[in-house]
Order: C-alpha cells, then sequence, then structure tokens
C-alpha cells in the first residue's frame, strides 16, 4: 500500500497545481462570456483549440521519453542536457516559422482580421515548451510542492493580468479618455488581451524555473538523443490524434456548422459547445492531475516486484473516482449551469448546449481509462501502439464530424468525441492484455460505470415527472450518496487497507458490512 499512498500524495500536490490551477482559469468562463460576445468567445476557443497541436509538435512526445530513460544508468548522466539543447535548437525554428506564416493560419482559423493573434499564440507555446523539461525535472525528483507553488503563481499572474486589461483599463481609459489608457486601450480588443495575459504568466512561469532550465550543460549526447527520438517519435503521432480528438472537433464546427455561410452564427456554435464542455472540469481536471503523478510512478514502479498488481489496484481507484465525479456534475447539472455566464441573456443562450455534458462528462471517463491502460505500449517500448490506437480515434472523430456536424452541430461533436474514446480504450484493453496484462478487475469496474450511468437516467426521469429544484437537489443526493454507500461496501477491503482512511473501515465501524 506504500506505493499507493506514494502515488496519492504526488497526485494530491500536482492536483494542487493542476486542478486548482485550471479551475482558477476555468472560473473565468462565466466572467468571459460576459465580457466577450459569444461570437468573440468563438474566436477564443478556436485560438485555444488549435494551440494543443502545436504543443504537441513543439515538444515531439520528449516529456515522456525523459521519463523513460533518466533512471537508467546508461543515459541518466546526459540525458537532461541533450533533452534541453534539442528542444531548445526545435522550439526556435518552430516559433520563427510560426510567426512567418501567421497570415495563413489565421485565414485557415477563420480569424484573418487578427494574425498577431498567432504571433502570441507561438511565443505562449515557445514559453511553455521551455518550461516542459523542467517541470519533468521537478517531477522526476518527486519535488511536487514547488512544482504546484510555480503553477499556481503563474497561474494567478496570469489571472491578475486578465482582469487588470478586461477590467481595470476600460475604467482606467473611460474616466481619462486622453490619458495613456485612453489613447492606446481598445475595449473591442478583448480576445487579444487575454492571449497576452497568458503570455505574461507563461513568461513567469519561465522565469520560477530559471534554475532547473540552465542547471544543463552544453554537452549534447547524439546516441542519447537517437535513443529518445526513436521513442518518442510514435507519441508525437499519438499526440497529434489525441489533439485531433480533444479539440479539432471545434475547428471543424466553424467550418460544418449548419448555419450556411452564417460565420459568426458558426462560431456561436463553437462557443456554446466550449463552454457546455467545460463543464466536464471535475473529471478532466482529475485525469490531468492523475497523469502528472502517475506517469513517473508507474515507471519507477515496473523496477519492483509484481508492479502489475499495483496497476490494477490504481486503476480500481482511478474508477471508483471518476464515477463519483460523474455524478456530482451530471446529477446536479441544473447547478453547474449558472457557471456559464453572469450575463442573464448569455447565460440562456450557452444553456441550449447543455445536452452534450453526459455526453461529455462518459468520454473523458473513457479518456482517463485509457490514459491508465496506456502504460503496457509505454513499458514494452511499443509507442507505435499508441500511436495506431489515436489514429484510429482521430479517424473515427473526423469521420463523425465530417458526416453529421452538417446536420446535427454540435451534439455530433460530443457523440463523436463519446465514440472515438470508447473505441480507444476497448482496443487500448484488448491490446494491452496480449502483450502485458494486467489483473484489471474489469467486469466489477464495467460494472460500477452502468450504474453510475442507469442512476443518471433514473434522475432524469424523476425529475421529468417532479419538475421543482429541491426535488432535484434533495434526489440528485439521495442517488449520490446511494451510489458511494455502495462503493463502500463493495470495496471496504480494499478502503480498510488504505492509509489515514482505513481506520474507519474496521469492525465495528457502522459504514462497513457485516460479515
Amino acid at each position: 500500500m506504500s506505493s499507493i499512498k506514494k502515488l496519492a500524495g504526488q497526485t494530491m500536490w500536482y492536483g494542487v497545481s493542476s486542478i486548482v490551477g485550471r479551475f482558477l482559469i476555468y472560473l473565468l468562463t462565466p466572467y468571459l462570456t460576459s465580457k466577450l460576445s459569444v461570437a468573440r468567445y468563438g474566436d477564443m476557443s478556436l485560438m485555444y483549440a488549435a494551440i494543443p497541436f502545436l504543443n504537441v509538435i513543439f515538444t515531439y512526445g520528449i516529456e515522456t521519453a525523459y521519463f523513460r530513460f533518466a533512471t537508467k544508468a546508461e543515459y541518466k548522466k546526459d540525458i537532461y542536457n541533450t533533452a534541453i539543447i534539442s528542444i531548445l535548437c526545435s522550439t526556435f525554428l518552430l516559433t520563427a516559422l510560426l510567426v512567418i506564416s501567421r497570415s495563413s493560419i489565421a485565414h485557415f482559423l477563420r480569424i484573418d482580421d487578427h494574425p498577431e493573434f498567432i504571433t502570441y499564440a507561438a511565443l505562449i507555446i515557445a514559453l511553455d515548451t521551455l518550461c516542459t523539461l523542467p517541470y519533468a525535472k521537478l517531477r522526476l525528483d518527486q519535488r511536487p510542492r514547488k512544482y504546484a507553488l510555480i503553477r499556481i503563481s503563474s497561474i494567478v499572474l496570469q489571472i491578475f493580468a486578465i482582469y487588470f486589461l478586461l477590467s481595470i483599463c476600460p475604467r482606467l481609459a473611460k474616466e481619462s479618455p486622453n490619458g495613456f489608457f485612453g489613447t492606446f486601450y481598445k475595449p473591442e480588443y478583448g480576445v487579444g488581451y487575454y492571449m497576452i495575459a497568458n503570455l505574461l504568466g507563461s513568461f513567469f512561469a519561465f522565469a520560477f524555473l530559471y534554475k532547473e532550465f540552465f542547471s544543463f550543460r552544453f554537452k549534447f549526447n547524439k546516441k542519447v538523443w537517437t535513443t529518445m527520438m526513436i521513442y518518442s517519435m510514435p507519441l508525437i503521432i499519438a499526440g497529434f490524434g489525441g489533439m485531433i480528438n480533444e479539440t479539432f472537433d471545434r475547428i471543424m464546427l466553424s467550418w460544418l456548422a449548419p448555419v450556411g455561410d452564417n460565420i459568426t452564427a458558426a462560431k456561436d456554435q463553437v462557443a456554446i459547445y466550449s463552454a457546455c464542455y467545460k463543464l466536464s472540469i471535475l473529471i478532466t481536471l482529475f485525469i490531468q492531475a492523475f497523469r502528472m503523478g502517475a506517469e513517473p510512478f508507474f515507471f519507477k514502479q515496473a523496477e519492483g516486484q509484481n508492479p502489475q498488481k499495483v496497476y490494477a489496484r490504481v486503476m480500481k481507484f482511478f474508477v471508483i473516482t471518476i464515477t463519483v465525479m460523474f455524478l456530482v456534475v451530471a446529477l446536479y447539472i441544473d447547478i453547474w449551469k449558472y457557471f456559464l455566464s453572469t450575463d442573464p441573456v448569455k447565460l440562456k443562450i450557452y444553456w441550449t448546449g447543455l445536452k452534450v455534458v453526459p455526453i461529455l462528462l462518459l468520454a473523458n471517463m473513457f479518456l482517463g481509462i485509457y490514459y491508465n491502460l496506456s502504460i503496457w505500449y509505454k513499458l514494452t517500448h511499443k509507442t507505435i501502439a499508441g500511436a495506431y490506437i489515436t489514429l484510429i480515434g482521430a479517424v473515427l472523430t473526423l469521420l463523425i464530424n465530417f458526416i453529421f456536424i452538417p446536420y446535427f452541430g454540435y451534439m455530433a461533436c460530443a457523440w463523436a468525441t463519446f465514440l472515438c474514446y470508447f473505441s480507444m480504450m476497448v482496443i487500448s484493453f484488448v491490446w494491452g492484455q496480449k502483450d502485458y496484462r494486467i489483473p484489471y478487475a474489469w467486469k466489477k469496474l464495467c460494472a460500477y460505470i452502468v450504474i453510475v450511468v442507469l442512476l443518471f437516467f433514473v434522475h432524469r426521469a424523476l425529475t421529468h415527472f417532479f419538475i421543482n429544484t429541491l426535488f432535484n437537489f434533495v434526489s440528485a443526493t439521495i442517488l449520490l450518496l446511494l451510489y458511494v454507500w455502495f462503493i463502500l461496501n463493495v470495496e471496504w477491503k480494499e478502503f480498510q487497507r488504505m492509509p489515514v482512511v482505513g481506520k474507519y473501515f474496521k469492525e465495528g465501524n457502522v459504514i462497513v458490512r457485516k460479515r
């Protein structure tokens, strides 16, 4: 249990930075949707749908390769030096190419009137890329507290910059129209100011990581670099396919939405879908935090005895957690929906997309399980398998979106995401059990997922016949507690072995089933 405890502790700290940090950014959603028009929020969503694609190209899987080989004696001496030099050179080259091609990229994203957004994006990606290996070094050295402090500090600075540019500057410009702010500040430039604030946050993160970044020496080991590239190249394909699955639907929606040639209406659909997507925040942020702690943990655990048993237990606790999170969001959607905007008029516009939320919650649940399953091809050096699986998912995403968006709009995007991640999860499980068998309790875990879906439909049926806010809340709470009680009784032996909480599952406790 000490290994599970260690992973839980590290995940908690990475969660402080990843979950709390990104949650703070997501809390800006109602603020941004009220400050920006629906179409402008769509512009911002398109920009931030494109950035992850470029992140994959800029980082080219080097972080995972670093984790894979940094603990091996023959690579440990030169791997950080070699990786930093590689990422420095590639980042400079790719940033220059993006800036040169900014007009063409802006046209591709249907933001022709703001090509400078591409320049901002290029600089943001460049700084984030240069932070990748220093962050990875902190994770490998098991320094999650410093990692969390830097992540949160940079995000808080970014939030302050956003508020200053979008709320304080307009007031200063209005009070003194002939002054500095009155002369240079443009209220309609909202998305641009948001990106400038993001750029400042990325710069401060890099500044805070100065010591880790410059701890390298100019010593490039070609053999180490070649080994890392052979390992990571398939991860680029997998990562690129993954970004198609995660964000390309927004771009396709802007092209194919059933609104004719009305670009503004198409961007409105992108905005509605993107805002509602963020209601899956609990699951997506937990997955992000888990990945931060799990990746170095899994590789180190592989050196121990019977790591497969540990991986199976981690999967069980992971599924239990995300099924509870599914119910927390899906059952209380009538509360979460007020998160979408502070503007009552815009709020009703965004509410039209709420029907995608349960579908996306399940989709992200499948994605999280897939991330757990993917350890088999990373440990067996069959990263090409990850590329194949992700490409299958990407093809499904592209086909479903291309065929059905013109008829069903963003609903097609939601179902494409669901089917994509479900297929990736199933393929990875079947393939992985043949090459690297892990004793997952898959029948029990599938039952848990089916149960929470059934509970969601029970709640929907009850609230359909009894339309009352108080009844809605009470029924949701009863169903959630019923599921938690069920899990505690089915998995009481597992919880009994857990640190800290295990004492509550000893003989005589009321929450434990009687033997």
